[in-house]
């Protein structure tokens, strides 16, 4: 069996074990040592702590639990209700108007979360219902929730990123600067799509003829002040040279304890032990299948899978626009059964040296990347949002909620191929602030 035929069957064998529903972390730790123990002997194991550990021995890594408490303060108070409110009196009267509401929540909650589960579960809990009382269908409500969802791994901060940036050893700031526009643009799309689709089914708001006044729309204005405050801190902490990434996800988890305390008035300790427990957990799976990720990477290398793999990819005598299609079919088929954090740690030290040997740039392709993440999350069988939203809305059934995410998929795919055809929406921004 040659190193070709070796990466298949381990791939095969991965999908099967992950398939059993077993933690990705234990799962991908069993391939791993099942195939270095039976082609390399028990000896090979001697360098099992080691590996894992020089892996887990980055200080950047602690950026990931500081975000992920960001999303836990933020997701335990009513923080999603305001934000949800400002953005209903300020669109009531487009054909639409409370998806995009939702959309446009979605939006500003994934700037201050950077975690897509935590944007649908806090928007979708409020929305869903919402949306569903005031005569928009089922599939409408569930599908724009379940995609915008997503935007929480695209819009800066985002852990997928964080990930991509360690795995590529690409600069994390020029990433999260990289995602802002194709984030904006990505939202606008969604919007778009709400608003024709809305306007095509007849659907608007009970109280379409409502005009709430200028006083009115200002009135609940100051409740988004905490967020763009707290949004504010970590840009200039990250980019005013105060702080590197994992200094600047410090400040932001200081500055939303802080505003879910003074402003929310969650300073029951228990409450506030749920947030540092909910983080904590999180963060632990999220380190754990960091770990065992690479040492999946350090089986795959060892074996001379990953050399060989990158060998005959770039040996292949296409165009590289076709090459980046044939990486994208693969992202998406990855994305239907593995999580994001898994497929970039596992895929990331194979497809580096491609799209560096295609002329591609590595940040470009991060904001790629995690759009293929992000399509990940809504398609079966494992789309992690739609268990979500299930789990909020579960009277309606998954096929229904896959119906309405469809078309936002679409969106996302009309976004890459933007992307493609104007690089410069992901590559502007960070080049003019931190230079090429």
């Amino acid at each position: 069996m040659n190193e070709l035929h070796l990466g298949a069957l381990i791939c095969v064998v991965a999908l099967a074990i992950l398939a059993t529903g077993i933690p990705i972390a234990f799962g991908l730790g069993i391939v791993s040592l099942v195939f270095l123990i039976t082609l390399e002997g028990w000896g090979s194991i001697d360098f099992l702590a080691d590996t894992i550990f020089a892996g887990l021995d980055d200080f950047t890594l602690v950026s990931i639990p500081m975000f992920v408490i960001m999303g836990a303060a933020v997701a335990s108070s009513r923080a999603g209700a305001d934000l949800y409110e400002v953005l209903n009196r300020w669109l009531n009267r487009v054909p639409g108007s409370l998806v995009i509401s939702n959309i446009g929540a979605c939006a500003l909650f994934a700037a201050l979360t950077g975690s897509s589960p935590a944007t649908c579960a806090a928007i979708g809990k409020m929305g869903i219902p919402e949306m569903r009382k005031r005569g928009y269908s089922a599939d409408l409500a569930t599908g724009a929730i379940a995609a915008g969802g997503t935007l929480g791994i695209l819009i800066p901060p985002s852990v997928t990123m964080i990930l991509y940036g360690i795995a590529s050893e690409t600069s994390i700031g020029k990433l999260f600067l990289a995602g802002v526009l194709p984030g904006l643009l990505l939202t606008a799309l969604f919007m778009a799509w709400a608003m024709f689709i809305s306007w095509r089914r007849g659907e608007k708001l009970a109280d379409f003829g409502r005009r709430y006044s200028l006083a009115e729309k200002l009135e609940l204005l100051p409740r988004v002040v905490p967020f763009v405050l707290v949004i504010m801190g970590v840009v200039y902490a990250l980019y005013g040279g105060i702080a590197t990434p994992s200094e600047a996800a410090g400040v932001g988890a200081m500055l939303c304890l802080l505003m879910v305390v003074l402003i929310y008035r969650v300073w029951n300790l228990h409450q506030l032990w749920e947030i540092l427990r909910d983080g904590m957990r999180e963060s632990g799976m999220l380190l754990m299948i960091i770990g065992t990720s690479i040492l999946f990477s350090y089986m795959m290398s060892s074996l001379f899978v990953t050399q060989s793999i990158a060998q005959w990819i770039a040996g292949l005598e296409v165009n590289r626009w076709i090459l980046m299609l044939f990486i994208n079919i693969l992202l998406l088929v990855a994305g239907c059964f593995l999580p994001p954090a898994a497929i970039i740690l596992m895929t990331t030290p194979i497809l580096a040296p491609i799209i560096a040997n295609a002329g591609f740039d590595p940040i470009w392709f991060g904001v790629i990347l995690t759009i293929n993440m992000e399509l990940g999350l809504i398609t079966p069988p494992v789309g992690l949002n739609l268990f979500v939203i299930n789990g909020i809305a579960p009277d309606v059934r998954l096929p229904v909620i896959l119906k309405g995410a469809l078309p936002f998929m679409l969106c996302m795919v009309v976004a890459i191929i933007l992307l493609c055809l104007f690089p410069g929406i992901a590559t502007w921004l960070p080049d003019v602030l931190m230079g090429k």
